[in-house]
């Protein structure tokens, strides 16, 4: 069974957030790489391929069996998405934080 996998508008911003953050760090730096805001948006959608086949096998957060978090390495530390499955065919993305942040709870 394969899940549709939404974002919602919160999730749509987190994506930006991050890649305009990784975008203006590697400006900043002696060494910039301006691939590592691209490759960090890829290992995150990557990361979410798990959502279309086994939402399930992610960590339960709270009291509800459908809300979950997936933990994305990237490089040294990584990012955490938090989800709910829907039904039987839908998963939507909640919020995406960088594992150093604040919690999204």
């Amino acid at each position: 069974m394969s899940f549709a996998v939404l974002f919602s508008t919160a999730a749509d911003e987190d994506l930006q957030r991050i890649f305009n953050f990784l975008l203006l760090r590697e400006l900043d730096s002696e060494t910039a790489d301006l691939d590592i805001p691209e490759k960090a948006i890829q290992a995150i959608q990557s990361g979410m391929n798990l959502f279309r086949s086994s939402p399930f096998a992610c960590r339960k957060v709270g009291d509800s069996p459908f809300v979950r978090e997936l933990i994305i390495t990237f490089g040294s530390t990584g990012y955490v998405a938090l989800f709910e499955i829907i039904n039987e065919t839908t998963v939507i993305i909640g919020a995406i934080r960088h594992l150093r942040e604040e919690d999204y709870h």
